[in-house]
């Protein structure tokens, strides 16, 4: 069996693994609990098997192709020393990575008051601002968490000049554009440029750029309902239609299809173009490495479609359907512990969360494992689909969870380690991407809509708490480590007392 072949295998059973339980969770809730037809059934588990492979192949080619190209810009660049080079290019490759993105298009289509073109140049003009800040923080070797309070302050000073109707939607834009493409590239470039430097915080430092990048969008997203004032953003959720055979099951994902090859099409053109002019003036690989890369990158590239189709067309009408129903049922409050059973299983079937993992570990030497990042993950999310779920049947201002909640997340940043301060702002934007923009957000409109609820106030923000909540859970990891430590150190000092008190002669039995 070839390299190749192995790889696929691997992340074939890592991807059952991952889709697998929140299947079985949707299956039992459909015999037990909720009535579904057998139409709306087999396109979800049409849709689960999608998801499968499409990760499969996603996984395996993020990590010959994405990964790799981020690293070698981000090394080369860093190389020439010259800001005039790495503060255009950052601020390019920012901008490029973010179009790219397949979910910002879903976000700009969720603030009809905004023309989409405007939103989506400003949300990737944030994006690119911060993560030049980002680069500049690990080159000048600045100390993450005061930057990070400091522009958490400015964000919530914003939300006082701006419509109700936009908070939802700007704090969910900072989980959405840290999507599938984003991550495994910015992630990789920060680890490139910290192979440049030799200091004993380089490697800690390779962490924290996507923690930067999902506040510019933030910002960016509240300056324009700043500038627009207007409140007239509404959503209206659509329920999906009952396939009446298999034959209409396959016209419904035959036709999803193409605009989803058109659409990641299009979002790896940018970053392919411009790897092509650096590899043609800079880097110039060796044939079989660069082989290796195009590879990789039709493995991304179907990987991805089958991945967005899946999800969208299978996975979305499902949630929406489940909410609903599950809103109207006699205990509307079971929501809450559902869908934080749902939240627990369904970020590990995240793209961007596996390339997370892996490299926390590999950068770690296996002191954070992939398994304690996907318990920390998966608490952190369960804790904040059931948040947004009390948000649906209550209509709770988001305000009231997030203030608190990065307050205190930035307040632990100042007593734990670098290290994971950086891996838990990182983790909160990994975490929100398509799986919960699919699934949960949909979950939690057909609740809302149930319920007569304010679909832009209240059904909105899960992707927000979603990004939330692992800042806290991964930094606790850190409290619990600084712990353990202080527990070594203590038994370490009580064992050279009484080594110390010990007499010249004594003997001690074995």
């Amino acid at each position: 069996m070839s390299a190749m072949q192995k790889g696929l295998q691997e992340k074939l059973l890592e991807a059952i693994h991952s889709v697998l339980p929140i299947v079985l969770i949707v299956l039992v809730l459909c015999f037990v609990a909720v009535p579904v037809s057998s139409g709306i059934l087999l396109t979800f588990l049409t849709g689960g098997t999608m998801l499968i492979f499409g990760m499969m192949f996603f996984t395996l080619g993020a990590e010959l192709s994405i990964s790799t190209m981020g690293e070698l810009v981000g090394s080369q660049m860093t190389k020439t020393k010259k800001l005039s080079v790495i503060i255009p290019l950052s601020l390019l490759l920012g901008f490029i990575i973010t179009v790219s993105e397949p979910d910002l298009q879903v976000l700009a289509h969720l603030v009809p008051s905004i023309p989409n073109t405007v939103l989506i140049v400003a949300v990737a003009a944030g994006v690119a601002i911060f993560l030049v800040l980002a680069l500049l923080r690990m080159l000048f070797r600045i100390p993450l968490p005061p930057m990070l309070v400091g522009f958490y302050v400015l964000t919530f000073l914003l939300t006082l000049l701006v419509p109700e109707e936009f908070l939802c939607v700007a704090f969910d834009s900072g989980g959405v554009t840290t999507g599938p493409m984003t991550v495994p590239f910015i992630m990789a470039l920060g680890v490139g440029i910290s192979a440049i430097r030799s200091d004993e915080h380089a490697a800690n430092d390779s962490f924290g750029l996507i923690a930067m990048c999902s506040v510019g969008p933030v910002i960016a997203v509240l300056i324009l309902g700043a500038a627009y004032g207007s409140t007239s953003s509404s959503y209206a959720m659509t329920m999906p239609e009952n396939v009446p055979d298999s034959v209409a099951l396959r016209y419904l994902f035959q036709s999803g299809i193409p605009s989803y090859l058109k659409e990641v099409g299009i979002a790896l053109l940018p970053i392919l173009l411009f790897f092509g002019v650096f590899e043609i003036t800079v880097l110039r690989l060796p044939r079989a490495r660069l082989l290796r890369i195009l590879v990789g990158l039709v493995y991304t590239y179907v990987g991805l479609v089958l991945f967005l189709t899946g999800a969208n067309v299978g996975f979305m009408p499902a949630g929406a359907y489940l909410g609903a129903q599950l809103a109207t049922m006699d205990r509307p409050w079971l929501l809450v512990p559902i869908g934080m059973l749902m939240g627990y299983f369904i970020v590990k079937a995240e793209p961007a969360v596996y390339v997370l993992n892996k490299q926390v570990s590999d950068m770690t030497d296996g002191n954070i494992s992939e398994h304690a990042m996907s318990l920390a993950l998966s608490i952190g999310v369960a804790v904040s689909v059931g948040i947004g779920m009390v948000r649906v049947l209550t209509g709770i201002s988001i305000l009231y969870f997030l203030i608190p909640g990065y307050a205190a997340a930035l307040l632990i940043s100042f007593f734990v380690p670098r290290l994971y301060t950086a891996i838990a702002f990182d983790s909160g934007g990994v975490a929100s991407g398509p799986m919960t923009a699919a699934f949960l957000v949909p979950l939690a409109q057909g609740a809302c809509q149930a319920l007569g609820g304010n679909m832009v106030t209240d059904a909105f923000g899960i992707v927000a708490m979603v990004a939330m909540t692992p800042l806290i859970t991964i930094q606790f990891m850190g409290l619990l480590a600084l712990y353990r430590k202080w527990l070594d150190d203590r038994k370490l000092s009580q064992l050279r007392q009484a080594w110390d008190a010990l007499e010249e002669d004594t003997i001690i039995p074995l």
